[in-house]
């Protein structure tokens, strides 16, 4: 099972991915987790991200699809993986798709979790007070500009990606306005589906 997550930052993507982990086994992909395991690593794409980022660059595409190439032939990936918050733009979309073709391989399915956007700040707002009411640590992109910033960026860049997929008959959008376990419930299915 091979799926991506859209949607924006605060819909959810992270506890929805956590919870498909779970079930079936198959490891959530952090672009920015597998940047650092592969300089840490020292492989030779790791090597290149590493001398651009110690530039204080930002890392290509081309080198994240690298990285996310190598990542997927690892054992733990040969039944599936999600990809959260990747691909952020049409060019990285166009660059899996092609990436995955050449390994033989195709995505399942493209989830999107559809919010009101106008309703995203006051679920950050109330997820930092949770998070302080519990003596936990409050995310830095859980302050209100902080996320407004993202969002934007969201908006501008990324937003575009759902609609390549809906083209390529591969996205299934998803209420993620409902409560969590709704959201799952309505995730399964179209997994199953």
């Amino acid at each position: 099972m091979r799926l991506i997550f859209l949607g924006p930052p605060g819909a959810g993507k992270g506890t929805q991915a956590t919870r498909i982990v779970v079930k079936h086994d198959i490891p959530q992909l952090s672009t920015g987790d597998m940047l650092r395991a592969a300089v840490a690593a020292g492989t030779p794409v790791g090597l290149k991200a590493k001398s651009v980022m110690d530039a204080g660059g930002l890392v290509s595409d081309e080198i994240v699809i690298g990285i996310v190439a190598d990542r997927i032939e690892e054992s733990d990936a040969k039944k599936g993986f999600i990809l959260d918050g990747f691909p952020r733009t049409l060019a990285q979309a166009e660059a899996l798709d092609a990436m995955l073709a050449g390994k033989g391989l195709q995505l399942d399915k493209v989830l999107e979790l559809k919010v009101d956007q106008s309703k995203l700040v006051d679920r950050i707002v109330r997820r930092a007070e949770e998070a302080r009411a519990a003596g936990l640590p409050v995310r830095k992109d859980d302050d209100p500009e902080v996320f407004k910033t993202r969002l934007e960026a969201y908006n501008r860049d990324t937003a575009i990606v759902a609609p390549y997929y809906e083209k390529r008959g591969q996205l299934t959008p998803i209420d993620g306005m409902q409560p969590i376990d709704d959201v799952s419930s309505a995730i399964e299915q179209a997994l199953a589906g």
